[in-house]
C-alpha cells in the first residue's frame, strides 16, 4: 500500500472556513495561530497546574533544547519564546509525503496572579519539556484555621482589666 500525499478538499468545509478565519484574526492582532498551515508559526501545548504551594507551567517543546528557549518576566507577565529550525530537505532521493511537524518561532505570554512570588520563579528543561515552577507568596498559601470555643476573640489577651496598685 502506497502512502498518498494529503490534499485538501476542493469544496468548502466549515472547519476550513473556521481555520481560515482564525488565521486571519491571528495575523490581524499579531498573534501566532496554533492552526497555522504553513508551519512557520506555532504554539507549543502548555499546561498550568496549581498546588497549595505553587503554580507549575509545563510546555511541550519537542526537538528543542534549553538554548532554543527564553523566559522573561516583566510587569507580572511571564513570556516564553523560542525558535525551532526548519529541517525539511527534499532531494532527488528523498521527498516528503506528509509534513505535520511545526517549525519557526513561537511566543506565549501569561499574566501571573499576585499570589506568585516573582523572585522565586525557577525553570528546568528535560526531554523536550519545559517546566516553570512559580511558588506562591506565604500569604497566598492555603492554611488551616483553628476554630476557637466560646465567644472570646483569639487575639484578645487576658480576660480582665488591669488595675493599678
Amino acid at each position: 500500500m502506497a502512502i498518498m500525499r494529503y490534499r485538501t478538499r476542493s469544496w468548502p468545509s466549515p472547519w476550513q472556513e473556521l481555520e481560515d478565519m482564525s488565521n486571519r484574526l491571528s495575523r490581524a492582532f499579531g498573534e501566532s495561530s496554533p492552526l497555522a498551515r504553513d508551519g512557520h508559526d506555532w504554539l507549543p501545548a502548555v499546561n498550568v497546574e496549581e498546588t497549595k504551594d505553587e503554580l507549575v507551567l509545563t510546555a511541550e517543546l519537542p526537538g528543542m533544547t534549553q538554548d532554543d528557549v527564553e523566559i522573561e518576566l516583566e510587569n507580572n507577565v511571564l513570556t516564553v519564546r523560542g525558535s525551532k529550525e526548519h529541517t525539511r530537505e527534499e532531494s532527488e532521493d528523498r521527498r516528503y509525503h506528509l509534513w505535520e511537524r511545526r517549525w519557526g518561532s513561537f511566543q506565549r505570554a501569561f499574566t501571573l496572579p499576585r499570589s506568585v512570588s516573582p523572585e522565586r520563579i525557577a525553570a528546568n528543561f528535560e526531554n523536550g519539556v519545559l517546566t516553570v515552577h512559580m511558588p506562591k507568596v506565604a500569604e497566598a498559601r492555603s492554611r488551616r484555621i483553628e476554630i476557637q470555643a466560646g465567644g472570646q476573640h483569639p487575639h484578645e489577651v487576658g480576660s480582665g482589666e488591669a488595675t493599678e496598685g
